[in-house]
């Protein structure tokens, strides 16, 4: 159920009546009109723009057009008031009854607020995809909660998506790993070592040093590194990813699968991908124009092998095969996406860093060309997470080894507190993580805020059902004439807008929104119990009154039902009660 499609149905199937009637003209498209909720709740339950998108087309006033459809829909029992205002923008009041109705569908429809806007399209969602060079830092702690959110939000609204990391195994970086690890080996056999520039001094690396010693034993002590730099690499790289995969365990994050970058190389499939643009008559011979900006000092006109991405929106050609014969870095992430595409996504979603921005042009241009523009790519970039301690910021150095882990966050105010807090801003907005704020017992801390909610209508449910009968069951028949107080008609109204709210954030690839959505209908459930301080009626549990006691909690066990549907979405565990 969705009421506000519901009622959009109701103002389309108006709108073709008054074209049967004459008043408008055949042939108009209706795409753009809407039913959504108005920007002052004081004119009224839904508006339309129905009025104001078909007046120019159909070559009428707005006015004139607002009047007759507004005379249409007061035929339907369910709209109560139709107004026109302004220049043609139509303001409708629903009946009662049809807002008591969405307490009882919350309470009947397990599937409440789930879409089928997803119609089983297959979506992949790539995030995190960290260098394998280390545990995960909170700044790869927003990306995986992010991604991780957008993928269940997907999921609810109607994809079949597939959660994807990438292995960064097959570039320099794994070499300076495996030599850092070789480090800690010979330190593990009681050598004194010096880690050089351009070396991983971090801690998290002497247990790794200890593992190869006890399965290689001295082996590779003394050798050159020809010698032992191949097996360290994928030593190193496994534990390495080991780590990572507990990591991202520990925030709940489960991937359905890994692709190693690695296993494109020598494989032919890079050298596929190029050619599957080549025949397209996008790779040719040339020489790029010199950078914008401060000339390095060392660039100089080169001819390189390049990939015609300014044929698919970007803004210069890129290179994908140096002079000397090498991939560049783009060739392999153009072979990986290849492979997505080969592999029947319909959809593909890459959740990168803040420092990739410059990547988005040229990968969407390759999936672009790839796909012949049938496979649309959107890039979602995840902004600094900015640690406070102390009231001094926390600063990250992977390369000095002092960096904040996502353990280190998990640590200190668990998965539930870190996953919803990283959700309260839009994922390209910068985000204060301050230790003491996420667990701060506040209207100004969503986190508890939307927790606190959850726990109260659980408090409050045990305190019924010692007198009367509050399974949802039950519930979802009993008789809700009762509410009809403003506050609670707020708070069912926004229960309401919860299957409108996912397909919005659904289309817009933004999990944000569910977070925003869960604590404003906290704000507004919190607003009705403080109006019970004062006004009895309004209390939950009417003592010795079952039937209005049944009404109540009817009303808020849907609002517990839909923010344990939106916490699932952000992959948070609610607080059954708080102390």
């Amino acid at each position: 159920m969705n009421l506000f499609a519901d009622i959009r149905t109701r103002v389309l199937a108006c709108l073709d009546q008054l074209v049967v009637d004459g008043v408008l003209p055949d042939g108009l498209s209706t795409a753009a009109v809407s039913v959504e909720p108005p920007r002052d709740a004081a004119h009224g339950d839904m508006a339309t723009n129905a009025a104001m998108v078909l007046a120019k087309p159909a070559k009428m006033n707005p006015r004139v057009i607002a009047d007759a459809l507004a005379s249409k829909l007061l035929d339907d029992p369910q709209i109560a008031v139709a107004e026109v205002a302004g220049p043609g923008f139509l303001n409708m009041r629903l009946v009662p009854d049809v807002w008591q109705g969405v307490v009882k569908t919350v309470l009947s429809d397990p599937s409440y607020g789930q879409s089928t806007l997803g119609r089983g399209q297959k979506m992949m969602v790539e995030y995190v995809s960290a260098n394998p060079t280390g545990p995960l830092h909170v700044g790869h702690t927003r990306g995986a909660v992010f991604g991780d959110a957008l993928a269940r939000l997907l999921d609810y609204a109607g994809y079949d998506v597939t959660k994807e990391y990438y292995i960064n195994d097959g570039g320099a970086q794994v070499d300076v790993l495996a030599r850092s690890v070789y480090l800690r080996y010979l330190e593990a056999h009681g050598q004194e070592v010096a880690f050089e520039d351009g070396t991983y001094p971090g801690d998290y690396l002497i247990p790794v040093g200890q593992a190869l010693k006890e399965k290689a034993g001295d082996t590779y002590v003394g050798q050159p590194e020809e010698v032992w730099l191949e097996d360290i690499r994928d030593f190193a790289t496994e534990a390495m990813m080991e780590l990572i995969r507990e990591d991202l365990a520990q925030l709940g994050v489960v991937m359905d699968s890994f692709f190693s970058e690695k296993s494109l190389y020598g494989t032919g499939l890079i050298e596929k991908a190029i050619a599957e643009l080549d025949a397209k008559g996008l790779i040719y011979r040339g020489v790029l124009e010199p950078p914008k900006g401060k000339m390095p000092e060392d660039w100089e006109p080169r001819e390189q092998t390049l990939f015609k991405s300014t044929a698919h929106g970007d803004d210069v050609d890129r290179p994908v095969q140096k002079s000397d014969g090498s991939w560049t870095y783009f060739a392999p992430d153009i072979a990986y996406h290849y492979d997505k595409v080969q592999r029947g996504f319909d959809q593909l979603i890459d959740v990168f860093g803040a420092d990739h921005s410059g990547y988005v042009k040229r990968m969407k241009a390759a999936v672009s060309a790839l796909s012949d523009g049938r496979v649309p790519l959107d890039v979602k970039l995840t902004q600094l997470v900015k640690l406070y301690k102390n009231g001094e910021p926390f600063k990250m150095s992977k390369r000095a080894g002092t960096f904040v882990t996502l353990r280190d966050v998990v640590d200190q105010v668990g998965t539930n507190v870190t996953r919803f807090h990283m959700l309260t801003r839009k994922n390209d907005a910068p985000l204060d993580f301050d230790f003491a704020k996420v667990l701060e017992q506040s209207k100004d801390n969503p986190v508890f805020y939307v927790n606190y909610a959850y726990a109260r209508v659980n408090s409050a449910v045990a305190k019924a059902e010692a007198f009367t009968d509050v399974s949802d069951a039950t519930l979802a028949g009993v008789d809700l004439t009762g509410l009809t107080h403003e506050a609670e008609l707020t708070l069912i109204k926004k229960l309401a807008e919860w299957p409108r709210l996912v397909e919005i954030a659904a289309r817009g690839h933004e999990p944000h929104r569910i977070a925003f959505y869960l604590y404003d209908l906290a704000s507004d459930f919190h607003a009705l119990y403080h109006q019970g301080n004062a006004d009895e009626s309004l209390r939950f549990v009417q003592e010795g009154d079952s039937d209005t006691t049944q009404a109540k909690i009817a009303l808020i066990r849907a609002v517990a039902i839909v923010i344990l549907h939106g916490l699932g979405i952000l992959g948070v565990t609610p607080a059954e009660e708080m102390r």
